[in-house]
């Protein structure tokens, strides 16, 4: 799959010494969405702020369809749309002017057809005429989508862009995130809400302490580490495992009430079958049972305490 932004061996050290980045490699491809998951100060703001041109890095290069961000910037930066968390609107001017305003600052020329199609896909047109100090927190939002949008990046950066929204507002903030990838458009997401890069995510990077730990395919990443579990509701309570399950990998709950196998979902025998017939063999049995898998977020807190 062709790459359209290439990042190799950056790094970035601040004047007072303090590393941010560390020989980040990273290929991100054209048309995918890629979430860049990280706690607080592991460098996603900085790695961002780098591909964007915003700082320059200590060492290393970024390329943005084959464009180098500090050779070519101008060609570079114009690829690339930037959603930033916090509102960096005049609040006195017009949704409409604002949106115009920003793509000139591109040297794009005047596209009404254009900017009206950005409006009216994220659902602004009837507030075309309002000022920006009138619209509601979530339609503020969307003015800073359609400013990115305006000057027709091929790259959309957006920083926690549903961070402080009600759910209703981030289903619809989804939903432009996926027609803004249907249209071509390369999305990057950083987001605090794990679930966000679950349901919207082609692939997954995760930095921490301003190294890149893993990228993987999202589906991938939660095959190869994600594992299920199997939870059996007893009909009575047990105080202990008995010692003829000592060979399974078995939990039992505080309660004594359930019993819970953990198996790794990669393996072409999950062992249940086997399980079962001990059950049965020692007397022990269940009312019910279910199956859970581990989420995106399990996986992510499971590799940063692995990092550390």
């Amino acid at each position: 799959m062709q790459s359209i932004i290439s990042v190799s061996n950056l790094s970035k050290t601040y004047a007072s010494g303090f590393r941010a980045l560390q020989s980040v490699n990273l290929e991100i491809h054209q048309g995918e969405i890629f979430a860049l998951l990280g706690p607080n100060g592991a460098g996603k703001t900085t790695l961002i702020n780098i591909i964007c041109g915003i700082v320059n890095p200590t060492h290393g290069s970024v390329l943005i369809g084959g464009h180098d961000m500090i050779k070519d910037y101008r060609r570079a930066r114009s690829m690339i749309g930037l959603v930033p968390q916090e509102l960096t609107t005049d609040a006195f001017s017009t949704v409409w002017a604002t949106v115009s305003f920003s793509r000139g600052l591109f040297g794009k020329p005047d596209n009404p057809d254009y900017v009206a199609k950005v409006l009216k896909d994220l659902t602004l047109w009837e507030r075309r005429s309002s000022r920006i100090l009138t619209l509601s927190g979530g339609m503020k939002r969307r003015v800073l989508i359609a400013k990115a949008l305006a000057h027709e990046p091929q790259i959309l950066f957006l920083d926690e862009p549903t961070a402080g929204v009600d759910v209703e507002l981030r289903q619809d903030m989804w939903k432009i995130v996926r027609s803004l990838r249907a249209s071509g458009v390369t999305v990057i997401l950083t987001t605090h809400y794990i679930e966000e890069a679950e349901e919207l995510a082609d692939r997954v990077g995760v930095i921490n302490n301003g190294e890149i730990i893993l990228v993987e395919d999202k589906a991938e990443l939660m095959r190869k580490l994600g594992k299920k579990q199997l939870t059996l509701h007893l009909r009575k309570p047990l105080a202990a495992i008995p010692s003829e399950l000592a060979g399974h990998r078995l939990t039992l709950a505080a309660d004594g009430g359930d019993l819970i196998y953990t198996y790794d979902t990669r393996s072409e025998r999950t062992g249940i079958t086997s399980l079962l017939k001990d059950l049965n063999s020692v007397g022990v049995s269940f009312r019910d049972l279910q199956t859970t898998q581990s989420s995106l977020e399990d996986i992510f807190v499971s590799l940063v305490r692995r990092a550390k």
